[in-house]
């Protein structure tokens, strides 16, 4: 069972999305909190898998939370729910690290998903977030030299590991990446994990955004 925190400061959403994510029939929401303060201290107290977290809270917004849980509960797994998607707050989600980013109008089965990627060791990003990521363009010369850098840390893989990096900066799944080449999904996952580790990546969005700035043409 995946045990999971969920803070909102809205409690009908909070309702809502309990409901959700216990209808998943593996996730059970352990704890709640109305606030960024109380959810640190609710991830402190409890034992936990997961955190999914507003972005917009009062005391401490989310990004916050996830500098505290970083600092004082670093194995904890987080995922952010917005319904803005705003860039600054997309980037600053994707350096600090977490598992997790998802619109709040993501369908139930999306939010279901992200959750178990978390628990999994893997990482999920909303696909409109995905887009709005990798269709950034960075300004000259900034560009030119993170497409130099992009490109030097590319070198270290395979053929086939590049052919894997490219679909998944489009966007596709493990699932998807292994229909398109005819492998398995656990073939592909085991490529995902050897990519990310090679190029210093946590998660398949750093790694995506990394072959964007070494191509960054459509």
């Amino acid at each position: 069972m995946i045990r999971v925190l969920f803070a909102d400061d809205e409690p009908l959403i909070r309702a809502g999305i309990r409901t959700v994510l216990e209808s998943a029939g593996d996730v059970e929401v352990v704890a709640e909190a109305s606030d960024g303060g109380a959810a640190v201290d609710a991830a402190l107290r409890h034992r936990l898998d997961v955190a999914l977290l507003d972005i917009r809270m009062p005391v401490l917004d989310g990004l916050d939370v996830v500098d505290e849980l970083g600092r004082r509960a670093p194995g904890l797994r987080v995922v952010l729910l917005t319904s803005f998607g705003a860039e600054p707050n997309v980037l600053r989600a994707v350096q600090a690290r977490v598992a997790g980013f998802v619109l709040k109008n993501c369908t139930p089965e999306e939010l279901i998903r992200a959750v178990r990627a978390a628990y999994d060791g893997d990482a999920y990003l909303s696909p409109a977030i995905t887009r709005l990521l990798l269709g950034m363009v960075a300004p000259e010369p900034a560009q030119r030299e993170r497409q130099r850098q992009a490109r030097d840390r590319l070198a270290a893989l395979t053929v086939r590991e590049s052919e894997i990096l490219r679909l998944v900066a489009e966007g596709l799944s493990n699932a998807e990446v292994g229909r398109r080449l005819r492998m398995t999904e656990l073939t592909i996952k085991t490529y995902v994990s050897r990519i990310l580790t090679k190029l210093d990546c946590t998660n398949r969005v750093q790694a995506a955004l990394l072959a964007r700035d070494a191509d960054p043409t459509p």
